[in-house]
């Protein structure tokens, strides 16, 4: 009998085996080089943790909140395109193996399932990434969004311009299903066909998003908003100026722009950027349930996962994704415990050593009387 995979990697390796080679090279591809997706994982890497013994962590909390939504341990599903490419119930499947793990869904503009099919399937809190592509159809799937329950909109801000990753060019990489979420008769303002890198949905319809828009879009809603993509203390600051509820530090897994730090990388200074003010949140590159716990020491309120939930949904959908998740639970709360920790909610400084190359971040002025260490803390 085939032993349950033990590990996110092992779960990796069958996904591997099991989806057409397309649609691996969808999900494990990188943006041009790939830099910036293997540094992703790598920063986790140069990560250790001080591991704390003698004290009695027997009971360990380490359920928390996000936005207000309760979740059962401090990880997410991030929203990611098109699940079809790992299973035939595409997004449903994920979203009831988030909700038996009792965590939140991010679900993407761009899924194969429509926002509202989404909903009906889950059993958890939902929230729904935006892809600002013009007025008409951004206050569509906002007004859509509110009322199908969804509990926060997540703007991705970091995507300018469509980017297809080369080697879904090389492989002539055609995207399954539709776009569930711009069907005729759900948005009316959406337009149809489309190469599957570039539908023509993706390209600009009207001004771009900036700052200045950002008052327009909270007049559409009273949903919390969250800005997924910020990645320097100069935009965080903004963010905050112009009242967000978090900042979600992401590089999309590196499958979007190369040649940039990782997401865990600029976490320490979003996080002294903004002073508690919000919340933060972190993905790209998560595979342990100790790096939850690394970002949680940096200042993170949680992480979020992309590329494991499409392996879960290859080897076994819903459940699956759940065992995927169910995994990282359980790597979590053993590193709680070798680190002496016995609650999210009151985690102990000098939680990490610190690589001496994470440096750029020391010049701002601030830093040292607002991240969960102290820099003299750090070690190489």
């Amino acid at each position: 009998m085939r032993m349950d995979p033990i590990s996110l990697y092992d779960y990796e390796a069958r996904a591997r085996h099991i989806l057409p080679h397309n649609n691996w090279v969808f999900v494990e591809a990188g943006a041009m080089d790939e830099r910036t997706t293997a540094r992703n994982r790598t920063a986790f890497e140069a990560l250790t943790l001080r591991p704390r013994f003698l004290r009695d962590t027997t009971e360990r909390k380490i359920s928390t909140t996000v936005l207000g939504s309760d979740i059962s341990f401090p990880v997410m599903i991030a929203p990611t395109d098109a699940h079809l490419n790992a299973h035939p119930e595409a997004e449903r499947a994920t979203v009831r193996g988030a909700g038996r793990s009792g965590t939140l869904m991010m679900c993407s503009t761009s899924s194969n399932c429509s926002m509202e099919e989404i909903a009906e399937a889950a059993t958890g809190p939902l929230w729904f990434q935006l892809s600002h592509r013009g007025y008409d159809l951004t206050e569509n799937l906002v007004k859509r969004a509110e009322a199908a329950g969804f509990k926060a909109i997540v703007l991705t801000v970091d995507a300018p311009l469509p980017t297809p990753k080369e080697r879904d060019l090389r492989n002539r990489y055609e995207r399954p299903g539709e776009y569930g979420n711009f069907r005729a008769q759900e948005n009316p303002a959406a337009t149809a066909g489309g190469p599957a890198e570039l539908p023509a949905w993706d390209t600009p319809q009207g001004p771009p998003i900036t700052w200045r828009e950002l008052d327009w879009l909270r007049s559409l809603t009273d949903l919390p908003l969250v800005l997924k993509g910020v990645r320097v203390a100069e935009d965080a600051r903004m963010a905050v100026e112009h009242g967000v509820n978090a900042i979600q530090v992401s590089t999309h897994g590196g499958r979007r722009f190369d040649d940039t730090m990782s997401s865990i990388e600029m976490v320490p200074e979003i996080v002294a950027a903004t002073r508690g003010r919000v919340e933060v949140y972190v993905d790209s590159g998560v595979r342990r349930g100790s790096d939850v716990l690394k970002a949680l020491a940096l200042g993170a309120t949680a992480v979020a996962v992309g590329r494991p939930l499409y392996w879960g949904l290859a080897v076994n959908g819903a459940d699956g994704v759940h065992h995927m998740l169910e995994l990282l639970r359980e790597e979590f709360n053993r590193a709680m415990a070798y680190c002496g920790q016995t609650s999210v909610d009151d985690l102990e400084g000098r939680l990490l050593n610190i690589p001496r190359e994470w440096g750029p971040f020391r010049t701002e002025a601030d830093i040292a009387d607002h991240l969960p260490f102290t820099l003299g803390d750090q070690q190489g």
